[in-house]
């Protein structure tokens, strides 16, 4: 599974592409007034956060006199769709009907099929070092093998757990020694995919 400290929403791309996009054409970078009035926003404040989100992930460099520059992109980027939230921890209960936004992750982690992301709440997935708030990265499929960590809807509830298939039972181990494994016997139970990357915001 990779990891990796870059993760980029639809509006924090835009906002990347435009400071790239000022700079071809103006030969210098926009200022903060200037994103903010391209964009709409009410407060330079709401263009700091995205500048430091921005200098964080590697794309802009830090300027200790808050100039905007920029550095090289370190990988090709490939947007997919940010589905919502996943429960490590006892599942919750997913709206099918909401509506999605885009993340920008490395193109690396994209391999054949569909892939998805979506928003960890929850700690029972710690020990395989996935935390509360992280966004993983999931290649869509309804089947697993044993030992494989997967996104699946237990009732209706979608929850990320390893994966186990015993004789009479389908069995979610968390990755938190305090928790219990979810077992599941009968009733409504799918795989939605396999976890294969992980975004963190440092």
């Amino acid at each position: 599974m990779g990891v990796v400290s870059v993760g980029l929403t639809k509006k924090q791309k835009e906002i990347f592409e435009f400071i790239v996009s000022f700079f071809a054409d103006h030969n210098r970078s926009p200022s903060y007034s200037e994103i903010q009035h391209y964009f709409g926003f009410k407060s330079k404040a709401s263009v700091q956060d995205y500048v430091k989100y921005l200098r964080n992930a590697g794309l802009l460099k830090n300027n200790e006199s808050g100039v905007i520059e920029l550095t090289e992109r370190p990988e090709n980027m490939i947007q997919i769709p940010l589905l919502g939230e996943v429960a490590a921890g006892v599942p919750i209960e997913t709206d099918s009907n909401q509506d999605f936004d885009l993340i920008s992750v490395p193109q690396e982690m994209i391999g054949k099929g569909k892939y998805f992301a979506l928003y960890v709440k929850g700690n029972s997935m710690i020990e395989d070092c996935i935390m509360d708030g992280d966004i993983i990265v999931v290649r869509s499929q309804k089947e697993a093998r044993d030992g494989q960590t997967v996104v699946a809807l237990v009732e209706g509830g979608a929850t990320v757990k390893k994966y186990y298939h015993r004789k009479n039972r389908i069995e979610l181990h968390p990755r938190n020694k305090e928790l219990n494994p979810i077992i599941i016997e009968k009733g409504n139970f799918s795989v939605e995919g396999v976890v294969t990357g992980l975004v963190r915001k440092y």
